[in-house]
This record gives structure tokens, sequence and C-alpha cells, in this order.
């Protein structure tokens, strides 16, 4: 097997994760922890000679904001590649850019940009008492993405990384800081399918809590939920097991490729006690998508 084609069914492995957490921008707001590392355990598909491009479309279903035990139905778009030397990363309803160079060998390091859009509660609230405490506004935020990915830890193919991205809100909605660390493993499995298994989490500021989880006095009048006032900190870790497989059967020539996944969320702390959660949600976030992909 090739890295190149491994890539193949690597990144549009990847691709489906962020499908999936990208897609509540238009359902409400990703639920899962998919963090930047699940896109770093497809670093065999970073390593191309040249430019390249992976397009895909996919279908997820998960809770329709986080902390809701109402879900939905989504779609989503993919891009991901190399072009000039610049990594193009997916992200959950972003992108993150890797300016790093890739290394021939050994471990490989990666920095850029990272931005996202957040719509988090800002339109299609399924739940009537939910959506009586108001929509929010939708973020917009601003960071940098680094990370480290080990090649051939078990085998010849496989890859651990290890990643981060570390955002601020620059469009006065939530107004805070959201770090998103992530720890992936991705290995062929035969020939012609690829797994990865990821394990991610969310840590916020007080300001970025307070914005979601906070009950205010004129929230708790218009819903008749409790008053609740939160804080930062932790705010969810989750895990994600996802399937790709060559649509040929044939990871070493590249083309189409499909993948399987399901994850699972667990909120915590101010995430989990907010009576959005606690008295009109679920602690227990489940998810679950199919995409399909190309690589050019």
């Amino acid at each position: 097997m090739t890295k190149r084609n491994l890539g193949v069914v690597a990144s549009v492995a990847a691709s489906a994760l962020f499908f999936l957490a990208a897609a509540p921008a238009l359902a409400q707001e990703d639920t899962t922890t998919a963090g930047p590392a699940t896109e770093d355990a497809a670093r065999p598909g970073s390593v191309y000679d040249g430019d390249w491009i992976s397009l895909g479309i996919g279908v997820g279903y998960g809770p329709s904001y986080d902390g809701s035990d109402d879900y939905a139905a989504f779609p989503a778009p993919l891009i991901q590649g190399s072009v000039g030397g610049i990594g193009i990363k997916p992200r959950p309803a972003g992108i993150a850019f890797d300016l790093l160079p890739s290394a021939a060998s050994g471990p490989d390091f990666s920095f850029g940009p990272s931005l996202r859009y957040r719509a988090n509660r800002s339109s299609q609230i399924k739940d009537p008492v939910v959506k009586a405490a108001g929509e929010l506004d939708a973020a917009f935020e601003v960071g940098a993405a680094a990370g480290i990915s080990f090649p051939a830890v078990l085998n010849p193919y496989d890859s651990l990384s290890v990643s981060s991205d570390v955002r601020w809100d620059v469009a006065g909605a939530h107004g805070g800081m959201v770090v998103e660390p992530s720890v992936s493993y991705f290995t062929p499995l035969n020939r012609g399918v690829a797994a990865s298994l990821s394990f991610s989490a969310e840590y916020a500021s007080d300001d970025f809590n307070d914005y979601y989880y906070t009950v205010t006095p004129t929230q708790s009048l218009a819903s008749g939920l409790p008053a609740y006032q939160a804080d930062g900190g932790f705010n969810k870790v989750g895990t994600n097991l996802l399937l790709g497989f060559d649509l040929d059967g044939n990871l070493e020539n590249g083309g189409f490729a499909a993948v399987l996944i399901g994850g699972y969320s667990r909120m915590l702390g101010e995430a989990k006690n907010t009576p959005y959660t606690s008295i009109r949600g679920s602690a227990d976030q489940f998810f679950t998508a199919v995409g399909i992909g190309y690589t050019f």
C-alpha cells in the first residue's frame, strides 16, 4: 500500500466525522467532540507528492444542539487537501490550515490558523421550552491549530496523532475562548478497509459557558427554567469509531471511498448541570453518519 492511496480512505474517514460535526450549523450545532486529531489521523493522505484535493458529502444523525435530547438528520460538504504546500483540513463547521511542510519520515508537526462558525442554539431549536428562552447569536471563532503525528506505531501504515485547536470568538456572540484537544489512532484493517478511533474533549472559558449554559433571570422568566450561572471548564468528552471502505476494494488505487461512523459524547460540568441539559436534554449524546468522497 502506498501512503497516497491509504490517504484516500483516511481522509474520507476523517471527513465523515466533520460531516457530522459541521452539520448542526444546518440542524443546530455540533454535538460530537470530533477534534483536530481526528483529521490528523489521516496523516498518510497528507504526504502526497504535489497538490491534491478530497471532496465529499455525508449525512449524519445526532442531537440538534449541545445537550439536547432531540435528534435531527443533516447534510454537510467536505474539502480537504494540500495546495502549494499548504494543508487544508476540515473542522466542525470550519476549516484549518497546516503551514508546515510534511515530514518525509518520523514525527510530523502541523501548525496553522483555524476558523469555525458556531451556531449552537441560534436557530431551529426543537424543544419549545429551550426555544422560549431565546435563540443565540452565531459565533465566528478564529485561532490556531497545532499537532504532532507519529507514523508506523504498530504497523508500517498506521499513525497516532495528538492535536488541539484554540480559538476566540470575533463576532461578539460568546466572546470567549474554546480549546479542543484530541488523540486519534488510524490503521488499515485489510487491503480495502481502514479504521480510526479518536478521543477528544472541549474546554471553554467563563464567557463561552456563560453564553451557552447560563439561564439568566430573563431567560428563566420566559421559559420557566430555573436560573443558573455557568462558569468555565470542561464541557464534554467523547469517542468516535469510524470505518472507511475503498469502493473497489483496493486502497492502493485511489478513487471513491465510503465511510461509516458511530460516536458517543458525555456532557460534563456546567454543560451537564445547566437546565438546558439536566432538565430539558440529556448528558448522553449519540450520533452516527455515512459519507462518500473522492480524492483527485
